[in-house]
């Protein structure tokens, strides 16, 4: 039995999920990078621009940039690290805390739209299903990058 289908499906909801989220972010004026900054430290908590490069895989100097822009943006500044002077923490401002929450929202309100008519034995099997694609595809990713 063909394969192909299953995975046409996969490729199709990638492509429309990308769209989606980018139309969405557009409209609050950010981009892919800057969102997962602004979620990373609006869903966590306050993080030096170093854990920031690691937890979003960008270079350094990249996170500079980001940081910059959002901060330019109002939606985080930087703070003097606690116990290490030599290091900032990146925070969202008030705007920027707003900001995540609406992020938040919209991603529950996407996750209801796509899985809230499900009952809890199709929401099992279809969240099974998924999380066994997303292992194997990340097998596959580290396989190949190694």
């Amino acid at each position: 039995m063909a394969r192909t289908p299953a995975l046409d499906l996969v490729l199709l909801i990638t492509v429309l999920l990308g769209e989606d989220m980018r139309r969405g972010l557009a409209a609050m004026g950010l981009t892919e990078t800057r969102s997962h900054v602004l979620w990373l430290v609006g869903t966590t908590g306050p993080a030096t621009q170093q854990q920031l490069a690691v937890e979003t895989g960008l270079a350094p100097r990249s996170v500079t940039s980001v940081v910059d822009a959002l901060a330019g943006s109002g939606l985080v500044e930087r703070r003097p690290h606690p116990t290490d002077r030599r290091a900032v923490h990146v925070t969202p401002t008030p705007a920027g805390t707003e900001l995540v929450a609406a992020l938040v929202a919209g991603h529950e309100r996407l996750a209801d739209q796509l899985f809230g008519d499900l009952d809890e034995q199709a929401y099992a099997a279809t969240h099974a299903a998924l999380a066994d694609v997303a292992a194997r595809l990340q097998a596959l990713v580290a396989e190949e990058g190694a």
